[in-house]
């Protein structure tokens, strides 16, 4: 089946081209101070193409050959334990194998310490074939690196300040066993009748007058649950009265919890229960286990009522995971789809080229493209933030004005970061669907059989807009940052929209005006919204501040402070995936644009994308703009009602 690197042009350029390596490496090779790693970006980069060819060769040839047989057989839950079938687990054996657990954990830990874009551009590859394969993949490297994170974060890793080598780390035992591929971990925070809704949480920690700590309690949806080394979020802290904090996210907390011990003889014992393997639509060869915890010996990680902190690392990382996983199965798809309709033949032609499918087959191919911009601007940025701020906090050589570059550099990283991972996230989940029913469609009657291939993806693809955050927290995350962004810095966003507007009638680059029609209406949906939202919150605290009870001089704190997401912006929550969607086609003309700048090969995707893109903002603005109000009434949110109960 050829090789799903080499033939894959697009992912190719990000690894030849598009890609910052120099910075990657850089910051991950400590300058490359330290005894044993490359001492060039060439070298190190000689290294990363040869892992790409080697994982896109073992997966074309390993792999998908193999995805019927791997759906079909699925995962096997006998006498409360969850196994891969034997095929499958030769799979894994020879990942193992190949080391490739440990490609982004640090050498003196026992990986390969590779950056951790190269381990998601390999992760698409994966995706591509099988993303039940992938997923699973992805709890091994993920879950040591994120041992080690929580260890740094909570300060139990030194490091040697000259080298960058970790020198102990509180996990170390754990990230060594998982990057040998003798184990894997995963995070546990879904619960029966809280999902997305963290502060509903019951699960507790518990310490007794030792000073040990245990959880109890149940969860479910945990991905790769069968697992040994398990994150588990848990309440710590009771609650006072229903509006105390720690009756929500501060009275949580995060645990490691060794879930079984392997005894010598052979035999395993459970700390933890293992319920059941939930029988699903898609992802078959994934296990989603639910686990039942009873006083479960655990150890708190950083701080009692952290955790949900310590969840947003574990979360970020995952988002641009089912990024990468959404491109992989995306690519499937459209390689699917044109696949037969170059051989399907109707009317005397094959289907590709009628005019109705072309375009179908064309938007697929430039949608998968936008998406994959996305997602390496999402991991470079966040692993560049990560990493300056690990210098910044080991590095004891710095000069003061080096010091304060750094903080500048990783300060820019995390906001480009924080932008675009709920984007990719929300993007690639949608598309993901959107695709693969596509490529059902384009098959026609065969696509809804079993022997295409086209309706296992379809069946994968369901689940991408539901786990590690749904559609629709994408959205509001999106929002919140956009418009909180606005509210810190007015001046910056009026001065912002200033430009785009001038940009879109004086640029002498074609494409320029297009995305700056794009940037133009993207400024005017979130200027309508904050309009909306701050006129919708002035009525409701008119009729307070009306009543005399409010000096005059606190009228304007009260506008200016007291902003409650739940309670002042539901007209921008009811449009918050119609800005995200705007927000999405922006960005990747934003990031697609520059790599024209760099290499002109890349105009010819630009254009395709503002092509299509410019039209559907300008729908999207539409929506947002002229819609709305009828709903909003319907729903009992009549303007003022939520600010006068709340000031009462």
């Amino acid at each position: 089946m050829g090789n799903f690197y080499k033939d894959n042009d697009d992912l190719r350029w990000y690894f030849e081209k598009g890609l910052d390596w120099d910075a990657l490496v850089r910051v991950t090779e400590h300058e490359f101070r330290s005894p044993g790693g490359p001492k060039s970006t060439k070298e190190a980069v000689e290294l990363y193409l040869e892992i790409a060819d080697m994982v896109g060769q073992f997966v074309a040839d390993e792999i998908a050959p193999h995805v019927a047989r791997i759906d079909r057989e699925a995962v096997i839950f006998e006498k409360g334990e969850a196994r891969l079938p034997d095929f499958l687990q030769g799979i894994f054996d020879r990942i193992k194998q190949m080391e490739l657990h440990g490609l982004c954990v640090p050498r003196e830990l026992g990986g390969m310490n590779a950056p951790l874009a190269l381990y998601y551009l390999t992760s698409e590859i994966f995706g591509r074939a099988d993303v039940s394969t992938m997923a699973h993949h992805g709890f091994h490297g993920g879950m040591a690196l994120a041992a080690l994170m929580f260890s740094i974060r909570e300060g139990t890793t030194e490091v040697d300040p000259t080298t960058g080598e970790i020198q102990k780390t509180r996990f170390e035992n754990v990230i060594r066993e998982i990057a040998r591929g003798e184990s894997w971990g995963c995070m546990d925070i879904t619960e029966p009748d809280a999902g997305s809704d963290m502060a509903q949480l019951r699960a507790v920690g518990e310490q007794d007058e030792k000073g040990d700590w245990f959880v109890t309690g149940q969860k479910i949806f945990i991905t790769s649950g069968h697992g040994k080394w398990h994150f588990v979020i848990a309440r710590t802290e009771k609650a006072g009265a229903p509006d105390d904090p720690f009756a929500g996210l501060k009275g949580l907390s995060m645990f490691l919890v060794p879930t079984y011990e392997d005894l010598p003889d052979g035999t395993r014992r459970r700390v933890v229960t293992l319920e059941r393997v939930e029988e699903k639509l898609g992802h078959h060869a994934s296990v989603t286990a639910a686990l039942s915890f009873e006083r479960a010996p655990a150890m708190l990680i950083g701080k009692r009522g952290e955790g949900f902190e310590y969840m947003l690392t574990l979360m970020n990382g995952a988002r641009v995971g089912v990024g990468f996983e959404c491109v992989g199965l995306c690519e499937a798809a459209i390689r699917t789809a044109e696949e037969y309709a170059a051989q399907r033949r109707s009317m005397g032609k094959t289907i590709d080229r009628h005019e109705m499918i072309a375009d179908y087959l064309e938007e697929m191919r430039t949608d998968v493209a936008g998406i994959r911009a996305l997602c390496v601007e999402g991991v470079f940025h966040e692993e560049m933030g990560q990493k300056l701020g690990l210098q910044l906090k080991f590095r004891g050589d710095l000069s003061g004005e080096e010091r304060k570059s750094i903080e500048k550099r990783a300060a820019k990283h995390r906001r480009a970061a924080r932008r675009v991972t709920p984007l990719l996230k929300y993007l690639g989940a949608e598309k993901a669907v959107e695709m693969a029913r596509r490529c059902v469609q384009i098959h026609g009657g065969v696509g809804y059989t079993t022997e295409y291939g086209a309706e296992k993806l379809l069946r994968d693809a369901m689940v991408m807009p539901i786990y590690e955050g749904t559609s629709q927290i994408q959205a509001l995350m999106a929002m919140k940052d956009t418009l909180g962004g606005i509210i810190k810095n007015p001046q910056r966003f009026v001065r912002r929209g200033a430009q785009a507007r001038w940009r879109a009638v004086s640029a002498r680059d074609g494409l320029e005006k297009k995305l700056a029609r794009i940037q133009a209406m993207s400024h005017q949906a979130q200027q309508h919204l904050i309009m909306r939202t701050a006129s919708d919150k002035l009525r409701g605290l008119g009729a307070v501040l009306a009543g005399g009870d409010v000096p005059i001089t606190e009228w304007a704190d009260r506008f200016a402070k007291n902003w409650d997401p739940k309670r002042d912006f539901a007209f921008a929550m009811l449009h918050a995936e119609r800005l995200t969607r705007i927000l999405c086609d922006e960005a990747i003309g934003e990031i697609l644009f520059e790599q024209s700048k760099k290499d002109p090969a890349r105009r010819e995707i630009l254009e395709r994308h503002l092509e299509r893109a410019e039209p559907r903002v300008r729908f999207l603005l539409d929506e947002i703009t002229t819609t709305g109000d009828r709903l909003l009434a319907k729903l009992g949110h009549e303007l003022g009602a939520s600010h006068r109960e709340a000031a009462e």
